[in-house]
This record gives structure tokens, sequence and C-alpha cells, in this order.
């Protein structure tokens, strides 16, 4: 008989704030402030992606910014946030990462510093509420100049050992070079935060590579492309450089046909250390405990196997050692039932 894959504790740490989003509340808050929504967020929904040309992440980055602009007033961010917490106990995720880049809300909230302070507030609450650890990663926009990186990274510098545990890269590869934000990530690795840049998801092993070489990354975020180089995987896994892992989202957005052709297994068995994500449950439809599913469905996991990326992902985790020691034991439980 298969273990039921929402007992198996697991930490999760690639999640976009607005992306975290409930479908419903998408909806509700929408018609609150009278604002329309197009069909792909409504009738349509979860909308039909594709992001391998620039079309097609015009239209992607079109529909979260429109998403974004339901999140009007400092009470839809703490439902949010509590939302996505019970979402994430309910997946079996005992350790959240959630990515926000304040700048997005900035002009809303009071400015950058005020805008964190909020989302930390909200997350430190959804944590106690819903018993799920909750931790925040200050991302970058990389379409946008680097000095706005070195801005944030400061910015996110100052909230060490209060709720920030990560500084990310985040948006369009293809836009902005990995290196050119060597500053900022030189920043935040000197103030003890965990390096967690985008890569290798719209763009090649060298994507990765930058990330790698020129950000010292900590964990990467997607990383999928990696699998195209032994060379390159073999780095990541002497190293226990974590790849975070997105299946629904790469086959969402054209980066795989269909999952079956995301290179999960290529990666687990190169020994990367891998984190499963959702990456935008509001936009690809599906959250946590789905990406689970789908190595048990797509890649032929065992339940080994399965615990052993639950490992994975919490050790790659910023979780207080102790945390992490309880967990880990309660993977070894779940796969000892």
């Amino acid at each position: 008989m298969l273990r039921p894959l929402d007992a198996l504790p697991k930490a999760h740490l690639h999640l976009h704030f607005t992306g975290s989003m409930r479908h419903t509340t998408l909806i509700e808050l929408a018609r609150e402030q009278g604002l329309h929504l197009p069909d792909a967020l409504e009738d349509d929904w979860p909308p039909k992606l594709r992001a391998t040309d620039e079309r097609g992440w015009f239209r992607f980055q079109r529909l979260y910014d429109i998403a974004r602009s339901v999140l009007s007033r400092p009470e839809h961010i703490y439902r949010l946030l509590r939302e996505t917490a019970e979402d994430e106990a309910a997946d079996g995720s005992r350790w959240l990462e959630i990515q926000v880049d304040p700048s997005g809300y900035a002009s809303r909230f009071g400015g950058l510093t005020a805008t964190l302070e909020l989302v930390l507030d909200a997350a430190a609450k959804a944590s106690e509420h819903a018993g799920v650890g909750v931790a925040v990663v200050v991302a970058a926009n990389r379409t946008r100049h680097p000095l706005d990186a070195n801005t944030l990274a400061r910015l996110a510098a100052q909230y060490v050992d209060r709720g920030v545990v990560g500084f990310g890269l985040s948006n369009d590869e293809r836009r902005g070079e990995a290196r050119d934000f060597e500053r900022a990530f030189r920043i935040a690795k000197r103030a003890g935060l965990l390096s967690v840049p985008h890569g290798g998801e719209l763009l090649g092993p060298r994507s990765v590579e930058q990330c790698v070489y020129d950000l010292d990354a900590d964990r990467v975020g997607h990383g999928v492309r990696a699998a195209e180089s032994d060379r390159l995987m073999e780095r990541l896994a002497d190293r226990q450089i974590s790849c975070e892992v997105c299946p629904t989202s790469n086959v969402g957005l054209g980066v795989a046909e269909s999952p079956a052709d995301v290179p999960l297994r290529r990666l687990f068995e190169a020994g990367v250390p891998i984190a499963l994500g959702a990456d935008d449950p509001l936009l690809f439809g599906s959250r946590l405990l789905r990406q689970y599913e789908l190595a048990r469905e797509a890649y032929g996991f065992s339940d080994a196997e399965i615990a052993e990326l639950g490992r994975q992902s919490i050790r790659s985790s910023a979780a207080p050692e102790a945390v992490r020691k309880e967990l880990l034991k309660s993977v070894d439980d779940w796969l000892a039932e």
C-alpha cells in the first residue's frame, strides 16, 4: 500500500508571493474592488501559458501583474499568507520560504521597508496560525537595473534573524545576465543570507553556471537545464547545490512538453539535491502536493526515494537546525509506517 504523500513532512522552497494566492481569493478580492479580470484568470482558469518566446512571457507577466493588483490593502496581505500557510499544512509542508519582491507593492504600502515589514508580520502570524514555519526570501527582478537589486539586498540584510532567510533573482532569464547582479548577491551573502537565484529554466546550462560561479548560489530556482551537462550536474552534486524543480510550472511555461520530460529523475540519480516546488499555483493550477504525486506517477519514484526528496528539501532549507532535525526524524517515521 502506498504511503499518503500529504503526510510526508517536507519543505517548500520555491513559491512566489502573488502566485501563492488561492484562485477563489483572487476572484473574491477582484469583485469586492470592482476590478475586471481577463477570462484566463476567471472562466478559463488555469490559463494556457507558454513562455518560450517573448510574447508568451509577456502574457504570463501581464496575468501576474493583474493578479497582484487585487492586493491593495494590508488585510489582503495577511489573508494571502494565512491561506497560503493553511494550504501548505494541508500538503504536508512544515517549512515554507516564500519569495517576494517588495518593489511590486512598495507604492501601495508606504515604501520598500514598510512593505517588507508588513509581509514579515503577516508571515509570522500565518506561521503561528497554521503551525508551519514561514520565512521570506527577498527577490530582485532581473529585468530591472542591478542598482535596484543592490538596494533590495541591503534591505534584506537588515532583516537577517528577523524572518528574511535568502536573496533571490527572478523574472525572464533572457533579459538579464545573472553575473550583472553579483554585487547584490555579495551584499546578501556577507549578511548571512542564502543565495537562491533563478536559472536554467528558459535558458540552458550556462544560466545555471552563472548562478553557481558568479552568484555563489546555495540553491538554483528551477535549474532543470543543468541536466543537459554532466559536468555541471557533477558540480552541483559535489557542492550540494539544490535545484528547486517545479514540474507543473515547467510544463505550463513550455520548458517541457509533458511532466515526463522534466529531467527530475536524471538530476536525482546524478546526486543533485532536489527541492520540489509549485512556483505559482495561481497561474499553474496546482500546489506542492501535486509535485510529489508526479514524482510517483510520472517519474516512478518509490516511497523510499520520495522520502529522500522530502529530506533533501528540508536539508536545503534555512530552517533552524532543531527544526530540521525534528522534520528529518518525521520523514523517517513516515517511511517506517
